[in-house]
């Protein structure tokens, strides 16, 4: 598996790499394209690509958490015809390496739910090496509640608590939701 990071919108990029978000989360949360768009120009994400060969198997949305130099994995999906197959974590690890130079910490939000889904979602984080924090955060724009997981990327052996992962998540949200000027 090969992997591509851009830091610009790239349409053609996204042609492609749109039908894996769009499936994975049409029903789930997804950003609008026009939001992505926004988060690209203001400078506060990545798109990460796995191809095999010249096919895009998965992608990852991330976004930068610059006062505590972590990067907050917004969304990961595979395609549906390459789900169970490991690629998942291999984008996770990839993500994780080229993280290293720029970031302390990866983090990531879980339904807090205890429905088999999310169990099985935050089994695969864990498997990735992620810590489950205990604080279940409440938005007020989306009915079920979550939960934040992180890991280094550096041994700084700091420990996180929910509560002050989410109060850089909400941020990184509402940045990613305001217009740039």
């Amino acid at each position: 598996m090969n992997f591509k990071t851009y830091d610009e919108w790239n349409e053609d990029t996204w042609a492609e790499a749109g039908f894996i978000y769009k499936q994975a989360f049409k029903d789930k949360g997804a950003k609008p394209e026009e939001i992505i768009r926004n988060m690209f120009q203001k400078g506060i994400c990545y798109l990460h690509i796995g191809f095999l060969g010249d096919q895009i198997v998965a992608i990852a949305l991330t976004g930068k958490l610059n006062e505590m130099d972590a990067l907050l994995v917004d969304y990961l999906a595979v395609h549906p015809d390459f789900q169970n197959q490991g690629l998942g974590k291999k984008m996770v690890n990839y993500i994780r390496e080229w993280s290293l130079s720029n970031f302390d910490a990866l983090i990531i939000e879980v339904e807090a739910e205890k429905i088999p889904e999310n169990i099985k979602r935050i089994h695969f984080w864990q498997k990735c090496g992620f810590v489950l924090t205990d604080y279940i955060h409440h938005y007020i724009w989306v009915p079920e509640p979550y939960q934040a997981m992180y890991v280094q990327t550096k041994s700084t052996h700091k420990e996180f608590t929910g509560e002050e992962l989410f109060k850089h998540i909400g941020k990184f949200h509402k940045a990613s939701f305001q217009k740039k000027r």
